[in-house]
């Protein structure tokens, strides 16, 4: 079951910090600190929540789904910080517990079709356990296809990490995992309300109760009246299914202020873009795209915070990575897919999209200002990125490069491409002299 700890908060009472920060708008000197002002009546209730906003906390939420958290916590808003952790070191993979899942699923979703429910989550492990072994000895042939400069090592190391991620596609999201979160008190005000789901407002409820038993005097913060009562899913099309061995991107608007600036302030680890006044204007230029990808190239897509995202839709396609498409797995996975648009006329909604396997795909629209493309774009044209959101970025670099933005499209480029690797233990082992004459995209299998 979904577990919420309070790990760790702003080391000062909330109403304490919220009454200074109120006062320090109006007063001619610093006011002293535990001085309290009519906090509910002058701020909440009247709608000033920035003096709220002084006050974070971070919970580790444990066992939570995947799903819960792609399409729950970090679907909507972007005030929050998150680590979550990697898919490589969940159990669901190698030693997955049906009967966690299935009390799991049952504590969430009342009247549920449970026995076709599981059926399809362990025909999708099946499918994985009966191929990770030859999928890891098609990874360790591409890498060294692909990255001449890859050690035994990095081989060793990384054909098992690369079959994993292409081969999870058929696992399905109900996975547990477990992150830490961080967000400041208006925040998670905002969130109770609006929880759209079981597993969120559970998430949601267990934060509360955990912030009132240290902070009782916040309790009308947490208006129960108020909280949302219906559910949401996106909208799903299974009408015409279909399996895709590459995503889309397609540019919808280009909007460029005349005074761009895309050269960095400083070259180094940090991104300093946005703290430089010189690219200022670069926040009002931007690109519109839609792209289509997997559920598991989503959660990694929303790891960019800045960038604005429409409600996804589900597509009725499925994704088969390149070492899957080697293996002639399209029928498995057009059968697996039927399988699963099969239990949209048996079971609810926001079960239906709980179980979704990752590679079950969703498209959505992105608008990006260029700071944060910029930043985006080095990162995903790595080689380090993995394949899907790699392929995501290298067709927005291309059609960059064929409709006159060419300056622009090079600043986009990871530090491979403009002078030397900078990932150190992570560097992919590709031809990286081979990039001081030829700065194309190639495609990638892995």
């Amino acid at each position: 079951m979904i577990k919420v700890s309070l790990i760790a908060k702003t080391d000062e009472i909330p109403l304490n910090l919220v009454s200074h920060a109120a006062k320090t708008c109006y007063t001619s000197k610093v006011p002293e600190m535990g001085k309290l002002i009519d906090v509910e009546n002058n701020l909440f209730k009247t709608g000033h929540h920035t003096t709220f906003q002084h006050n974070f906390f971070t919970f580790n939420i444990d066992g939570l789904s995947i799903s819960s958290a792609t399409f729950g916590l970090h679907l909507t808003h972007p005030f929050y910080n998150t680590d979550q952790r990697s898919g490589r070191f969940s159990k669901m993979y190698s030693n997955p517990d049906y009967g966690e899942i299935k009390e799991y699923i049952l504590k969430y979703w009342d009247n549920t079709n449970i026995d076709d429910v599981m059926s399809f989550i362990q025909k999708g492990i099946t499918i994985y356990q009966d191929n990770i072994e030859k999928a890891t000895e098609i990874a360790e042939k591409f890498i060294k296809e692909e990255r001449p400069n890859a050690d035994e090592d990095y081989i060793k190391m990384n054909a098992p990490k690369i079959a994993q991620e292409q081969m999870r596609v058929f696992i399905s999201t109900i996975s547990p995992t477990a992150l830490d979160y961080t967000i400041n008190l208006s925040t998670l005000s905002a969130m109770y309300r609006s929880a759209w789901n079981p597993e969120l407002r559970n998430i949601v409820e267990q934060m509360k109760n955990l912030v009132l038993a240290q902070y009782p005097d916040l309790s009308y913060v947490f208006e129960e009246d108020k909280k949302k009562v219906d559910n949401w899913s996106p909208e799903m099309n299974f009408n015409n299914l279909e399996i895709k061995t590459n995503p889309t991107c397609k540019v919808l608007n280009i909007d460029f202020d005349d005074d761009i600036n895309l050269n960095l302030p400083t070259k180094d680890s940090v991104d300093l873009r946005y703290f430089s006044p010189d690219n200022m204007n670069n926040n009002i230029s931007t690109i519109k795209t839609e792209i289509e990808v997997s559920i598991a190239t989503m959660g990694q897509d929303q790891r960019h915070r800045v960038i604005k995202r429409s409600k996804p839709k589900i597509t009725g396609n499925f994704y088969l990575p390149p070492i899957l498409k080697e293996m002639k797995l399209e029928q498995v996975a057009l059968q697996f897919l039927q399988d699963y648009a099969d239990l949209s006329n048996k079971i609810d909604n926001t079960l239906l999209l709980a179980i979704a396997p990752y590679g079950l795909m969703v498209s959505y629209k992105k608008l990006s200002d260029l700071n944060g493309l910029m930043h985006e774009q080095e990162k995903r044209l790595c080689w380090s990125a993995q394949e899907e959101i790699y392929h995501i970025s290298k067709s927005l670099y291309d059609y960059l490069i064929d409709n006159n933005y060419k300056d622009l499209a090079e600043k986009l480029t990871p530090a491979c491409y403009k002078k030397c690797c900078i990932e150190g233990r992570r560097y992919c082992g590709r031809d990286i002299n081979k990039l001081k004459t030829d700065k194309s995209t190639p495609n990638r299998k892995i």
